[in-house]
């Protein structure tokens, strides 16, 4: 079994730095957000997450540019619970340094913060997940870049059912400002989709930097797609089970 990493691992430490600064970003936009219900119902998911990351990292180290992505991603996320996601005042920031709001210079008509995290989501999380899925199923090649793919797509379908299913049950202002479709009947498909397309982008700067580096990376995808049972399972494995 490998041994768990020292407190004062550099990769520890980075992670020791990076939640005490997330910490102090998590009270001061915990100060009179804009709609504390819907502040809380976002903040559910920060506090589920960190339980998990707090657990896991007893016998689970990531690599600090995996915090550091995972970190970039949450304090996202904190920011739109603050002001709820249709309300993110980028464009009076973007106004106050340029003299323009970013919408009109881009020719955008809604908020677009929820859509920027929901890209977010596959473009910071993408490479985290591959380095788990390596690091724990030992999968190789295509895998290794299909699989967190796949996971962000399934993650943000799964998340888009969870958040009909909040906005149903609490109905009201409370369920509008956590939905923050913005009238958008394709509000979901286009999250999914721009999930998928940030995690795509990773996955694609990351094969592109192994076939730089990665002497046998042409080998290790070839190996990944061959067959390694080479006897069909179903009904065939069934059979096999029952016979002892």
């Amino acid at each position: 079994m490998d041994a768990v990493p020292h407190p004062h691992h550099p990769h520890r430490r980075t992670l020791m730095i990076l939640t005490a600064v997330f910490a102090v970003l998590w009270v001061a936009l915990a100060i009179n957000p804009h709609d504390r219900a819907d502040w809380a119902l976002e903040n559910a998911l920060v506090l589920a997450f960190g339980i998990g990351m707090a657990v896991s990292a007893k016998h689970f180290v990531f690599s600090r540019i995996s915090y550091s992505l995972i970190f970039v991603f949450l304090c996202l996320h904190i920011v739109g619970a603050h002001y709820t996601y249709s309300e993110v005042p980028y464009d009076a920031v973007w106004k106050a340094l340029t003299g323009s709001t970013l919408n009109s210079q881009l020719g955008l008509e809604r908020n677009h913060f929820d859509r920027l995290v929901h890209f977010s989501y596959g473009l910071l999380l993408a490479y985290p997940l591959r380095e788990l899925f390596l690091r724990v199923s030992e999968v190789r090649g295509f895998w290794g870049y299909f699989l967190p793919l796949d996971f962000t797509l399934a993650t943000s379908a799964l998340f888009e059912l969870f958040e009909w299913a909040a906005a149903s049950a609490f109905g009201g202002e409370l369920g509008v400002a956590y939905l923050g479709s913005q009238g958008d009947i394709w509000d979901a498909q286009k999250d999914m989709a721009l999930a998928g397309l940030g995690a795509l982008v990773t996955m694609c700067i990351t094969a592109a930097l192994n076939v730089r580096y990665q002497r046998d990376f042409a080998r290790e995808w070839a190996d990944s797609l061959k067959v390694k049972i080479d006897t069909p399972l179903g009904e065939d494995e069934l059979a096999r089970l029952q016979r002892g």
